[in-house]
């Protein structure tokens, strides 16, 4: 993406987000006990004003988990777990925002395979390692040099990483035994540069682990049903 209004749109939305999720969070913790339960941050919205138009690679999974009191029996399999995940994002992400041309893990998987020699296999990526806001602005190597690589045989410059999800037991008011949440940490990642340019947790509560991710990945895009 070498617009430089739609990068400047990018890191607009960006700081926006940023800037109204710290005045939130500062609010909630100045007006808690001691003893109450921590307010999460709200999720931010896809910054999708700054992507429109632009091809944006969705790297697969690979690190998933559930609490066990849960008692949910889907993540006896991670591979089965990693690849049900990805296919919830994949079926919501291109109807919910349709201006961005997502390159999903399926495709890229077949565009890494035809190029063995330059790209890497993207399920055995540490893409898991942008889970934490300790990372910083910048992707380590080596992990930024085979993020690079793989995203140049997309002919992208960003690319979308589903960088943690985690199954908790649901801390809403009122939600009926057995409810989870659903956490998915969700960052951009400007592959070019090797720089985060956004990044925040989606959430969503249900019955089964499918169901909340469903709730969190429609929490990205708001207003919507």
């Amino acid at each position: 993406m070498t617009n430089p209004l739609r990068d400047k749109s990018l890191k607009g939305v960006v700081g926006r987000g940023w800037w109204v999720a710290a005045a939130l969070l500062a609010v909630a913790c100045g007006g808690k006990k001691a003893n109450q339960t921590p307010v999460p941050e709200p999720t931010a919205p896809l910054p999708l004003a700054g992507l429109a138009s632009v091809k944006v690679p969705v790297l697969p999974l690979t690190l998933i988990g559930a609490d066990e009191t849960l008692g949910w029996q889907q993540f006896a399999n991670q591979r089965a777990a990693l690849a049900s995940a990805d296919s919830v994002i994949g079926a919501l992400l291109p109807p919910r925002a349709p201006e961005v041309t997502w390159v999903l893990p399926e495709e890229l998987r077949r565009q890494a395979r035809r190029s063995p020699t330059f790209a890497s296999n993207p399920d055995q990526m540490g893409t898991a390692i942008l889970r934490g806001a300790r990372v910083g602005d910048f992707v380590p190597d080596p992990f930024r040099a085979e993020l690079r690589a793989l995203v140049a045989i997309a002919d992208a410059r960003f690319a979308l990483a589903p960088a943690q999800l985690v199954f908790k037991r649901s801390i809403t008011p009122g939600s009926p035994a057995g409810t989870g949440t659903a956490e998915l940490t969700v960052v951009i990642v400007d592959a070019r540069l090797g720089r985060v340019s956004w990044r925040t947790v989606a959430r969503g509560d249900g019955p089964d682990p499918w169901t909340a991710l469903t709730r969190a990945v429609k929490a990205l895009t708001p207003g919507l049903p």
